[in-house]
């Protein structure tokens, strides 16, 4: 069968697998070397050194550019080492129009490393595609977009956002990583770029920390491999292994996050102590037509704001939740909590946050896969 056939559920197990041609090994093996044997100088079988490529680094790339439905894909040490890479397409003077509700790390290389670089970001709700419009010039490169996006929950619709940058002839990018490429495919939408922080819903189990890339266009990606060999953010072999693991249960997994994120969402919505809760799946969401057209589900990601609530009053109810723990990072099989004024979001200045609804009383959810009973439980217990 011809990998372009096969169903998604298939190719998070198959797609750009192959047994290992030594022994026939199901799963690739972790080659835990830095360099490689050769029989005169450039005489060797494909690998010279591991910061160039290394065969399990080469099987996750692989495999991460099926499940994307792309053609090439690169693993990072970590997704804002993949960002890295991106932004190093261009040069002083280019110009990048980026979502404004975007993850704070995002934003913070965004603005803190690269705009020194002579780099001019614009930070736009893009929610509006007239909106992002005005802010293209002779000099934009890059259109940034995240969606979901991270902590509101907004929803940006990739298709229009394509046909800008079509328009304009300028890369569009899209980090991918609170959906998966279970709910979401950008490249078929009309993306240049996906981008991963494969340490949450692709890896899901808090135990690695990788990022990635995978594109469709041939020049484009011998680019981004130049960047990747000269610059050497590369992942490690155990790394790729694990993320590789990963991978094959992503669609089981993402399938009991969707199910669980929407009796939460629920839940939270209908709470008396609640005043709102910012999830796609409700058909209030400002973009909900959007999200049925370009995602597969709704996700395990959630947020909400307690009423009447003050950043300490926020903070007493995370302390007391007994099963969501509270921590950085979100898409792994446990449940996790966090604070996005203090933690997440905490580089972009309060007034930015603010702007954008990034409120000191604002609680973030990444709702695991354990039983949503006692999920819901802890939150009552919380709340009350």
């Amino acid at each position: 069968m011809k990998e372009k056939n096969i169903k998604f559920n298939t190719r998070v197990i198959h797609g750009g697998q192959e047994p290992d041609k030594a022994y026939g090994a199901v799963m690739p093996p972790i080659y835990q070397t830095s360099t490689y044997a050769q029989s005169t100088p450039g005489g060797h079988h494909g690998y010279e050194y591991s910061r160039t490529a290394n065969p399990t680094r080469t099987a996750l790339e692989n495999a991460l550019a099926s499940i994307e439905n792309g053609n090439f894909g690169l693993a990072f040490g970590s997704g804002l080492a993949a960002m890295d890479a991106v932004l190093k397409l261009l040069n002083p003077g280019d110009e990048v129009v980026s979502t404004n509700d975007l993850y704070g790390g995002s934003y913070r290389l965004f603005k803190e490393i690269f705009e020194k670089y002579g780099i001019v970001f614009h930070f736009v709700g893009m929610q509006n595609p007239d909106e992002v419009e005005k802010y293209i010039n002779a000099k934009t490169k890059l259109i940034w977009v995240e969606t979901p996006t991270n902590p509101m929950m907004n929803i940006i619709d990739i298709k229009s956002i394509a046909a800008l940058a079509k328009k304009y002839h300028v890369l569009l990018a899209v980090d991918n990583t609170f959906a998966s490429p279970y709910l979401q495919q950008p490249l078929d939408l009309g993306a240049d770029i996906v981008m991963h922080s494969a340490t949450k819903y692709i890896g899901g189990h808090s135990d690695v920390v990788l990022g990635a890339l995978v594109v469709k266009d041939e020049k484009l990606a011998r680019e981004l491999y130049f960047i990747q060999n000269a610059s050497g953010a590369i992942c490690g072999p155990m790394d790729s292994f694990l993320v590789l693991r990963g991978i094959k249960t992503l669609h089981v997994r993402m399938q009991r996050h969707c199910e669980n994120g929407e009796a939460i969402a629920h839940f939270l919505a209908k709470h008396p102590k609640i005043e709102k809760v910012y999830w796609p799946g409700f058909n209030t969401h400002p973009n909900h037509k959007v999200v049925k057209e370009q995602m597969n589900g709704f996700g395990g990601m959630l947020s909400f704001i307690p009423k009447g609530s003050t950043y300490n009053d926020a903070i007493k109810i995370i302390e007391k939740l007994k099963i969501f723990t509270l921590a950085e990072s979100l898409g792994g099989v446990e449940s996790l909590v966090g604070h996005p004024a203090s933690m997440t979001h905490a580089s972009i200045p309060k007034e930015e946050r603010e702007k954008v609804g990034v409120v000191d009383a604002l609680i973030r959810l990444s709702v695991g896969i354990e039983d949503v009973n006692d999920l819901i439980e802890d939150l009552e217990n919380a709340l009350n």
